[in-house]
């Protein structure tokens, strides 16, 4: 039997190595991959999406809300309670373009664009649509 000092020096070291590699943790590779997303910036994009939700939530509010378009609703045949109870089943897109809608009339009818006429018009229409998208959903 013969005394080979490569494979008592070899073997040893290749298992040091093995049991080290396994043994630590792989944070360098968790580091070095920029296509994950961290959980502050999760938290955040989560936070603003809420907020949007909530502001187009409420520039439909106020603009259903004022008692010309109340009145508007129920001549039209269509109760504002609803209409209201409606929008939060939205979903973001689709509160996002209807509240788009209902800033440019406002604007609209502020400039003096449009006449109050149709500006209500213009909100009969969004609530009917508002129903419209909650009762195919």
């Amino acid at each position: 039997m013969r005394f080979d000092l490569k494979k008592l020096v070899w073997f040893p070291a290749t298992a040091a190595f093995l049991a080290t590699s396994f043994a630590t943790p792989n944070l360098t590779f968790a580091q070095s991959t920029d296509h994950l997303v961290s959980p502050s910036d999760l938290t955040r994009a989560a936070a603003q999406a809420s907020h949007e939700r909530q502001q187009n939530i409420d520039t439909l509010n106020q603009a259903l809300s004022s008692s010309k378009v109340q009145n508007a609703l129920e001549a039209a045949h269509v109760n504002p309670q609803q209409v209201k109870r409606a929008v939060s089943g939205l979903s973001d897109e689709e509160l996002a373009q209807l509240a788009s809608r209902a800033n440019k009339a406002q604007k609209d009818f502020a400039a003096g664009t449009i006449s109050n006429h149709d500006l209500l018009l213009i909100l009969v229409g969004i609530a009917a649509l508002i129903l419209i998208i909650v009762a195919v959903h």
